[in-house]
């Protein structure tokens, strides 16, 4: 008896849409359909993290018409499932065979080669964009729960988490909508940074708590409001023990992803002016505990308390910050980032190698302000996990601003600083619905 021959279908399948379900019927012809599933790994490796994780897309996928079975498939490239499963058929559309995708392509040539397999492809599906169809999700929004879960999802599946920093509804959507592409991956911001520095200039005041914590809840409502990414809040010293409490409750009620809470006490200043003013670091156990207050309060699992250390700024040593980060680890946090106002990243590169070493692991975050030499790539390899761009946005902005101030007093009249300055037509068209 000749056996059914199999077929193979590798998909994202995240907003499953007419294109998709024209391949399956056609594979479905041919034989009994496998359907290698691509993990958020595999899709993050190359573009946006799916709105739906693999166990939802995997239960959509196993109850469509003239599926066999679900596998996954943990690379964009087919081959290890292919030699795997041996496939008679691998049924594909044909907008893969120009383009970044043809590498791809031609290595399914290559290994059905090995077994007499053969590649079916079916035209493409006029009217489909699955870039469309994602701006469209965006345009509905997003829920608090799903943002808030959207971070702990990205930690796990991407080499490195690219955070930048927001203060206001417009850099927000700046960092909801910029993409670039090189090599063929789509590189994007994963999320949104709200520090206290920017947060507290933007409004013309201080860095030191000046900004009460129902404005800056304001600020996070505003920019949620136009996006739907995750946030990292900026907690500072997370203040009296017994106020962190609520700070954490009303973080994660509006869908913040995680707070950073610094080592320190006393008046906030700013971390990088070091040893220039007077700053002083909390006990081990004060902020241990402060870090145990703040998981007894949290709802959910999701919500991230991340421990920040200001040993390497306040020059207390690599032991003290180390010891530091094993302490805060057995007492509950979800992450460590480790601060330096270096120029070198050396002393942070120290600590990464030592922290790999700890018994316990979390995720590491680094804020790379002072030593900006360094790459994403290069702080990947050695273990870091997260990276913020704590300050950016409004440090461009400023100067910017200044410019267009000091042209116009200088010359009387607008003209001269038209260099400077968007067109009103791409002003009005940075917001969406200005467009309708």
């Amino acid at each position: 008896m000749s056996k059914t021959p199999i077929v193979y279908v590798g998909m994202s399948a995240d907003l499953v849409h007419p294109g998709h379900i024209n391949v399956l019927r056609q594979a479905a012809e041919l034989g009994e359909v496998t359907v290698g599933l691509l993990t958020d790994a595999a899709i993050a490796s190359y573009k946006r993290l799916p709105h739906m994780t693999f166990e939802q897309r995997k239960a959509v996928v196993e109850n469509l018409k003239g599926v066999g079975r679900v596998v996954p498939q943990e690379t964009l490239d087919y081959v290890p499932n292919l030699e795997r499963l041996r496939p008679d058929y691998v049924v594909h559309g044909d907008d893969w065979r120009t383009g970044v995708q043809q590498q791809t392509r031609q290595r399914v040539i290559d290994a059905l080669a090995q077994w007499g397999g053969q590649l079916v492809e079916v035209p493409y599906t006029e009217g489909i964009s699955s870039t469309q169809l994602t701006q469209s999700v965006k345009q509905i929004g997003t829920t608090p729960s799903v943002r808030l879960s959207r971070l702990r999802r990205l930690l796990e599946n991407k080499p490195v988490v690219r955070i930048m920093e927001a203060h206001s509804g417009l850099t927000g959507l700046i960092i909801e909508h910029t993409t670039v592409k090189t090599d063929g991956r789509t590189h994007e911001f994963d999320g949104m940074w709200l520090g206290s520095l920017t947060d507290s200039t933007a409004r013309g005041k201080p860095d030191i708590e000046a900004v009460d914590i129902s404005s800056r809840l304001q600020t996070i409502n505003e920019l949620f409001e136009v996006t739907t990414k995750p946030l990292v809040f900026d907690g500072d010293t997370g203040g009296r023990p017994e106020h962190f409490t609520f700070t954490v409750r009303s973080l994660e009620r509006l869908g913040v992803s995680a707070v950073i809470i610094e080592d320190k006490e006393g008046l906030k200043r700013n971390s990088l002016y070091g040893t220039d003013v007077v700053q002083s670091q909390a006990p081990v156990e004060d902020f241990c505990e402060r870090i145990a207050i703040g998981k007894r309060a949290q709802i959910t699992d999701d919500f991230m308390i991340i421990a920040r250390i200001e040993s390497l700024i306040l020059e207390h040593g690599m032991d003290d910050a180390v010891r530091r980060a094993e302490a805060y680890i057995e007492a509950g946090a979800d992450g460590i980032m480790i601060h330096s106002r270096r120029k070198s990243p050396d002393e942070v590169f120290e600590f990464c190698e030592r922290f790999a070493k700890l018994p316990k692991r979390v995720p590491l975050v680094v804020v790379p302000t002072s030593y900006h030499q360094v790459t994403e790539a290069e702080l990947a390899e050695r273990g870091v996990n997260m990276v913020i761009y704590a300050n950016h946005m409004l440090r461009a902005a400023y100067p910017q601003m200044v410019k267009v101030a000091e042209t116009i007093l200088v010359n009387g009249r607008a003209l001269e600083a038209d260099p400077y300055l968007a067109s009103i037509n791409e002003a009005l068209a940075i917001i969406p619905e200005n467009e309708r």
